[in-house]
This record gives C-alpha cells, sequence and structure tokens, in this order.
C-alpha cells in the first residue's frame, strides 16, 4: 500500500489554508465564496483537472471536477466552500497557529479539508497512481444555510457512484461518521387582532394565546427514546403589553433518525397548525423536512471497515460515531450511495470564534484520505 509523502506537501497545504481562511466566505457571501470557488478551480486546473462551474444568482457557484484523463469516475467526494462567518470576520481573527493548532474562520469546517483533498489529487497524480482518475469532486457554496442551491447538483452527480466521501472534519477524537439525523425547519405564522387589554379587549384575538397552545402540541410529538425530537427555538409576538397582540409567530427545528419518521412527523405538524385553538386566529405554516437521515447500513459498514483498516496500516485507530448535526452526507445516503462523512482533519468548536484544527492531522488524514481511495479505485 503506497504512503503519501505527506511531509514534502505538508508546508504547501498550510499556506493554501492561510489564503483560503483569510478569505471570507460566508454562506451569505457569494462575491467571497466565488472568490474562494475560483482560487480553488485554478488551482485543480494548473494539475489537470476539468472544472464545471454551476451559477446561482443568490449564493456562491458551486463547482464540479473530475480530471480529464478520468472517462467514468465513480468516488463522489464533497467539500463545502462556504461558512458561517460574515465579512470582515477574516481580518477580525486572521489564520494564526499557536501551539500545534490553527484558528481562524472557518478553518476545520471546512477549508483544511479543502487544501487537503486538493493535494490528496497532486500527489497521487505526481506518483502515477491512477486513482485520481475514479474520483469526481463537488465544491458546493451553501452547505450551511441547508444546501438550497446545490442539493440538486449533488443530487445529479451522485448517480451511479459506489460511493461518496463528504470531508465535514473528523471528530474531537478522530472518529469518522457513520451515521447522522435528518432534520426540519417550520415557520409557523400565526394572525390575531389588536385591542385594548383594557377598554376593549373582547374585541380582540390573541395570536400569542394561541401560540402557546402550539409551543405545547409541537413539543408533545417528540420522542426522545426513538431519537427524534422537537424544538420550538425561536417566538415573536405582541405589539404592546396593553394590546391584545394581533401576531405571534415560532421557528420550529426538527431532528429525526430515520425516514419514516420524517413523513410521519411532517403529517402530524400540518395537522397540528390546521386546527385553531383560539377562535378567529389564522395559521400559515411554511418549511418541511430539508434533510434526509444520513442511516446505517450494511454497505456503510463494508465502508467504514475499509477506512479503518487503511487507518490501522498507518497507525491510527479511527473510530466511527453517530452524530445529530446535518452535512451534505445526508442527500447521497438518501439515495443508497455508501456514504461516510467526517473524512477531513481534526479540529473542533465549529461556527464559534475558538474554532480550531489539529494542524498534525493533515498529514495523517491526507494519508489515510489518499489510501482510502487507492483502495476503492481497486474494487
Amino acid at each position: 500500500m503506497m504512503q503519501v509523502y505527506e511531509e514534502k506537501h505538508f508546508n504547501d497545504m498550510l499556506e493554501m489554508l492561510e489564503q483560503l481562511v483569510n478569505t471570507d466566505s460566508g454562506s451569505n457571501d457569494k462575491a467571497g465564496v466565488d472568490q474562494v470557488g475560483t482560487f480553488l478551480r485554478q488551482a485543480y486546473e494548473q494539475i489537470g483537472f476539468v472544472s464545471e462551474v454551476h451559477e446561482s444568482e443568490v449564493y456562491g457557484n458551486s463547482i464540479t471536477l473530475r480530471h480529464q484523463d478520468a472517462t467514468n469516475p465513480d468516488i463522489l467526494i464533497l467539500a463545502h466552500m462556504d461558512t458561517v462567518f460574515p465579512a470582515g470576520t477574516a481580518e477580525e481573527r486572521p489564520f494564526t497557529i499557536r501551539e500545534g493548532r490553527a484558528y481562524g474562520p472557518g478553518v476545520i469546517d471546512m477549508k483544511a479539508s479543502q487544501a487537503m483533498v486538493f493535494y490528496a489529487m497532486k500527489t497521487l497524480i505526481e506518483q502515477q497512481n491512477e486513482a485520481y482518475k475514479h474520483v469526481e469532486i463537488v465544491l458546493n457554496s451553501d452547505e450551511e444555510v441547508g444546501t438550497v442551491s446545490s442539493r440538486a447538483l449533488i443530487e445529479e452527480r451522485a448517480k451511479g457512484k459506489k460511493a461518496a466521501l463528504v470531508m465535514e472534519p473528523a471528530r474531537e477524537d478522530g472518529s469518522i461518521v457513520s451515521s447522522r439525523r435528518g432534520s426540519g425547519r417550520y415557520d409557523l405564522d400565526i394572525k390575531g387582532r389588536s385591542a385594548h387589554s383594557g377598554m376593549n379587549p373582547e374585541r380582540g384575538i390573541n395570536a400569542i394565546e394561541e401560540l402557546a397552545h402550539k409551543i405545547i402540541e409541537l413539543q408533545g410529538l417528540a420522542d426522545p427514546d426513538n431519537n427524534l425530537h422537537i424544538n420550538v427555538g425561536m417566538v415573536e409576538g405582541g405589539t404592546s403589553v396593553n394590546t391584545i397582540a394581533p401576531s405571534a409567530k415560532a421557528a420550529i427545528d426538527v431532528r429525526i433518525s430515520t425516514a419514516s419518521q420524517g413523513g410521519a412527523i411532517d403529517k402530524e405538524i400540518q395537522a397540528i397548525a390546521r386546527e385553531s385553538a383560539v377562535a378567529g386566529t389564522e395559521i400559515t405554516l411554511t418549511g418541511g423536512i430539508n434533510r434526509p437521515p444520513m442511516e446505517w447500513t450494511d454497505e456503510v459498514q463494508r465502508l467504514v471497515d475499509l477506512i479503518q483498516a487503511e487507518a490501522g496500516k498507518i497507525g491510527l485507530n479511527v473510530t466511527d460515531t453517530a452524530t445529530g448535526g446535518g452535512s451534505d452526507a445526508s442527500f447521497t445516503a438518501a439515495m443508497g450511495i455508501p456514504t461516510v462523512d467526517g473524512l477531513g482533519p481534526v479540529g473542533g468548536k465549529q461556527h464559534t470564534s475558538e474554532e480550531y484544527l489539529v494542524v498534525d492531522s493533515l498529514k495523517e488524514r491526507m494519508t489515510l484520505f489518499t489510501n482510502v481511495l487507492q483502495r476503492l479505485s481497486e474494487e
């Protein structure tokens, strides 16, 4: 089994990572995401990859890549370019390395993975290992806001693939991800009628009172024993303390562990929204289940076994885990494609000012990733 000469490109990876981190690319910063996309696309083209730009008017443009010598690549690699941080964050908190950890906006989620994937491809080409001909790479632009514009692209490019490798970071303990919960987002909007709460309260219809009933009903749908959770996480309503509330609204987060739960819970939420507890209120519900669960299967376990075997050959003990957070892995998994996530380097505290990368994990995880690609390309 080939061992990657990771030291050769280690400093190059860090230089690329610094450039990526120091370029703001929040999901709603189209110009920033496109700047990152152009930088990566040009880098890949220099090593013989052909790129295709998929334009979006609202979000950044997504990019698909395959080597010019590839004919029918059957391994899909997914890596998102966007972060959760607004424009200006990179200037406030630029890329730094302290005591073996790298810091900066998006450093682990997932700009380190972007650098790692590129140099894995470069290394395979330099070593004349034809695994690079077996991959198709999707760099998408809006994962952090639900993969709104790029889901269809991912699903299109996933067709016919024998495996999907998703480059979200490894967990802080180094684990890869073999299953994820699915998720949904709903918005509830309630209209009532205002009136003075002292002079003529009987003329009012209290939207907040209706919302109170709805919160209790919605929270009651949760089934923790079966890993189904409902969270009414944001509420708003009323105009003043002495006015019968003419409006109220809530945002609801749903987490599911199986596809069947998604269909069932959607019907129950819709049914709750159709019935008013306070006469005269009008209820509007929008949203739905937007990420299917990434469910464990025997095929996923075989892929995990392969990765763990390759990890053992280079002295790593890599466990697999389930997680409640969402990622693009859900979309390929829902298509029946064996999918493993968390194949990026090790780090933690994503989406915070303390987000970090364990710098040395870039070396070992690039070695592991490259060897996994070789094994998969031989099967």
